[in-house]
This record gives structure tokens, sequence and C-alpha cells, in this order.
């Protein structure tokens, strides 16, 4: 059975003082974008399917 997201909140604290660059910032960096941009697309594909009703 597929879940359905209805509805998605997405709250980030950005610390401009940390500037590490370690490889494994950069691995999470990567893993964060990823899932920020899944997110968009479904938030996008929600509104779509809103305009459709």
């Amino acid at each position: 059975m597929p879940i359905e997201i209805k509805e998605l909140h997405i709250k980030i604290n950005v610390d401009e003082k940390a500037e590490a660059t370690t490889t494994t910032a950069s691995v999470d960096e990567a893993q964060i974008m990823r899932a920020i941009s899944e997110s968009v697309e479904q938030v996008v594909n929600i509104e779509k399917r809103k305009k459709e009703r």
C-alpha cells in the first residue's frame, strides 16, 4: 500500500559560523541536498494534484 504525503514541513537551522570542509561534511551535504530536492519534487506533485481537483 503506497503512502501519500499530504503536507510536508521543512525546518532548517543554518549556522553561518560553521564552515568546516571535511569529507564527511560534503557527503552529508550531498545527502541533505538530495533529500531537499526529493521533498520539493513531492510538494510540486501535491500542488499539481490540488489544481487538478
